[in-house]
């Protein structure tokens, strides 16, 4: 059974858009939480980023299950998939913010954001060579495009390797290794997983501020907090996890690292500082990685093995399917469904469809 191409590159392009978009709800946090910096302390502050984060995704599910209750959707948590999503929780929520005040309390912000662009190299690398997803030339070339682009906009003037920027690098590693496992429950409900996120990860940055004795804002602030967490944090990450469904762990990454290029126009137009040429050129790096990305090609013949699966999905040629259930027609749904065997080929991109060896 063959497929129409135009699906899969349809899959990739609404991939593609999702992973930019989180990178630009991301990125345009940045300036924001700078002005909000002046008035409170980095962990307090991480906290109520995580914390509105989560809040606000859980009264979003709550609203959703209140306007649709009749809605098909997955049954719950498989106990296999909710041991990928605690120990992603466990790396990228608790251990990894941990980690990265530890070495912000040594090293100065630039240091650390030019440090911060490791987060996609130890993403990739681990996506290839421990997850074996698949990649190509034009892919690793445009990653490395669009990562040298984010590190030109946080290189300093001086830069000193100090003991803190091995706290930076492992927070980076952690949070590699929280995407790395997120893309194993990328299938499930992308709220849900932002949410539990959010919400493990506000509590850890809560309590270790709390048990610095750092105290609370003012309530307008913690309001403002929120509500950039919400958007900045649990929308972006959202948007993350269904990029990760289309498009894999590294792609994924990739594109999500012009964040910093994303945060450094907008803090140009919130601080009216001029441009440089330094941003002009990173422009030009990230626009070639993301050309060679949008202009790859993937085709041979792959097999699909027998499956059992929940997310959302169209009636396409991977999902020809009866429902146990009176369906209503509309498109795309959610509910638990079977692949059968299945071998063919088309131009396909390491989706949850497509995870196979070469």
């Amino acid at each position: 059974m063959g497929r129409d191409p135009s699906a899969a590159l349809s899959d990739s392009a609404r991939g593609v858009s999702y992973a930019l978009i989180a990178a630009l709800l991301f990125g345009a946090s940045i300036p924001f939480a700078k002005m909000l910096l002046r008035a409170t302390a980095p962990v307090t502050l991480a906290g109520l980023l995580y914390g509105g984060s989560g809040v606000g995704l859980s009264v979003w599910i709550a609203l959703r299950a209140a306007w649709r209750p009749r809605r098909q959707r997955a049954g719950g948590w498989r106990a296999a998939e909710l041991a990928w999503l605690g120990l992603a929780i466990l790396a990228g929520g608790v251990i990894a913010p941990a980690l990265l005040m530890s070495g912000l309390r040594q090293i100065p912000a630039a240091n650390a954001s030019l440090l911060l662009n490791l987060e996609a190299v130890f993403t990739a690398l681990l996506a290839w060579c421990v997850f074996r997803e698949n990649v190509d030339r034009r892919i690793l070339l445009g990653m490395v495009a669009i990562v040298l682009g984010g590190a030109l906009l946080a290189w300093p003037a001086q830069f000193q390797l100090r003991s803190g920027a091995l706290w930076i690098a492992a927070a980076c590693a952690s949070w590699a290794i929280d995407n790395n496992l997120t893309r194993k429950v990328s299938s499930g409900d992308p709220l849900q997983i932002a949410a539990l996120k959010g919400l493990s990860a506000g509590a850890v940055n809560l309590g270790l501020a709390a048990h610095l004795g750092l105290g609370w804002p003012a309530p307008a602030l913690i309001g403002g907090a929120a509500l950039l967490g919400f958007a900045g944090y649990g929308v972006s990450l959202t948007l993350f996890v269904l990029a990760l469904r289309s498009l894999g762990t590294a792609r994924t990454g990739a594109y999500f690292a012009t964040a910093p290029f994303i945060g450094a126009v907008l803090s140009l137009l919130v601080f009216r500082h001029l441009p440089t040429p330094a941003l002009a050129l990173a422009a030009l790096l990230m626009g070639l990685g993301i050309w060679l990305h949008l202009t790859e090609h993937h085709d041979h013949e792959h097999a699909h093995p027998h499956e059992r699966h929940t997310h959302s999905h169209r009636h396409d040629a991977h999902h020809q399917h009866e429902h146990e259930f009176e369906w209503d027609g509309q498109e795309p749904h959610d509910h638990e469904h079977v692949h059968e065997p299945l071998t063919h080929s088309h131009p396909h991109y390491p989706d949850i469809h497509h995870r196979h060896g070469h």
